[in-house]
């Protein structure tokens, strides 16, 4: 096979990132539409249901801790081809579940192969662009992304009209076969220099990131914003579905706002980044989010729920996500050029870790009434308003992200 690697100014490299960053979304939002269908189709309840996708998030998160150092040894390319060749087995046996523990089974290896595609991306975007152009890159990365979650679960419903629900696994298993090509093909390894795999350097890596604030303070913001998406997310098709009545050929459609915010939120992201420092566009974004959640809450309990009450705020909701997600990363990375890999792999643990947590908490709350996401989501993102505060006065005294 003949290879033609990208060259790091060809806008190409950062669409197949993008691609790569999008197997997480895919694999979460694809199949939401049909929640309500499997759960008479394999004979169990939401709660069991929500099961599938906490342990995704479960399997996405723990194999961080393996991934990144093992990028930060063998290189960013072999572990992006092992993972994503394991993501597709896991696609094929999901579609072939019959029962709902098999397919959690299968849901939990799913997340430990996805897990390489988002967490590696970020790792070469670092290690390609450098801690001052990474901030910009990660937005537009994430601005293209926004097309997965556009199309996914729209995708997802318009073929649930014809087909039954495991064909969405057996399309996710076609696009990791994309992806294992384009890989070879087309992504040049990165890695700047090799760390060791022994236990101790690798312990000794992890505890130099849990003792940097600025690296923790930052990850849990972003994580909290992407906990609060995670908990819409699990809960959307049961709330618009079942509870408002949304005919399930329309879901798809409901989306389309909350990607339009994020898109936004990702493009001004990107123009903000050339005259803010990314603290100050974490902040920004974190007042959003929080602002949308309050909005929600308040209209709930003042007014009959409707569609609209949702779908609005969550325009600036998800426009606050896309400031948020990049800035953070940018600032939880920027100290870190010797371990990007390990320090990508914290941080992605620490998000899924935290977002498996709230859906599964949230899947036991929610029965007859949208009030429990709507409780979680203020909840969440008034936590992250906080730590993002704390970012922007951290980075007042370390500006340069010096490691305390």
């Amino acid at each position: 096979m003949t290879r033609r690697h990208l060259h790091p100014d060809s806008p190409w490299l950062l669409a197949l990132l993008a691609a790569l960053v999008a197997l997480g979304p895919l694999s979460v939002d694809m199949y939401v539409p049909a929640m309500p269908m499997m759960v008479d189709a394999l004979d169990t309840n939401i709660s069991r249901i929500h099961l599938t996708l906490s342990v995704y998030l479960t399997g996405f998160a723990l194999f961080h801790l393996a991934c990144g150092p093992l990028a930060d040894r063998i290189g960013r390319k072999p572990v992006l081809l092992g993972g994503t060749v394991l993501f597709v087995a896991a696609c094929i046996g999901c579609s072939q579940s019959t029962t709902v523990e098999e397919l959690i089974v299968y849901r939990f290896i799913q997340g430990i192969g996805a897990c390489v595609g988002p967490t590696l991306a970020r790792t070469v975007a670092r290690d390609v662009f450098g801690p001052t152009r990474a901030a910009r890159a990660l937005s537009l990365i994430a601005m293209l992304m926004a097309l997965a979650p556009a199309i996914a679960p729209t995708l997802g419903a318009v073929m649930l009209l014809w087909l039954p629900w495991p064909v969405l696994f057996m399309f996710l298993a076609f696009y990791g076969v994309a992806m294992i090509v384009l890989i070879q093909v087309f992504l040049a390894e990165s890695i700047p220099m090799k760390q060791s795999l022994h236990p101790v350097a690798i312990a000794r890596n992890y505890a130099e990131l849990l003792r940097h604030r600025l690296f923790m303070t930052s990850t849990f913001a972003s994580s909290m914003v992407y906990a609060g998406l995670m908990t819409y997310i699990v809960c959307s098709s049961f709330v618009f579905i079942d509870m408002l009545g949304v005919p399930m050929e329309y879901f798809g459609f409901i989306f389309l706002t909350s990607v339009a915010g994020y898109m936004m939120g990702s493009g001004l992201s990107a123009r903000l980044s050339r005259h803010y420092q990314p603290e100050q566009t974490v902040l920004l974004g974190s007042v959003l989010a929080a602002g949308a959640c309050t909005t929600m809450l308040v209209s709930g309990k003042l007014f009959p729920l409707s569609v609209t009450a949702i779908l609005a705020p969550m325009v600036f909701y998800s426009a606050g996500m896309g400031l948020v997600l990049p800035n953070a990363m940018a600032v939880a990375l920027r100290p870190f050029p010797h371990i990007a890999g390990t320090a990508s792999a914290l941080l992605g643990f620490i998000q899924m870790g935290l977002s498996s947590l709230a859906t599964a908490a949230v899947g036991v709350f929610l029965k007859d009434t949208p009030e429990p996401m709507l409780y979680f989501m203020f909840f969440i993102t008034a936590i992250a308003l906080v730590l993002s505060t704390l970012v922007h006065a951290q980075s007042e005294h370390h500006p340069q992200g010096i490691n305390d």
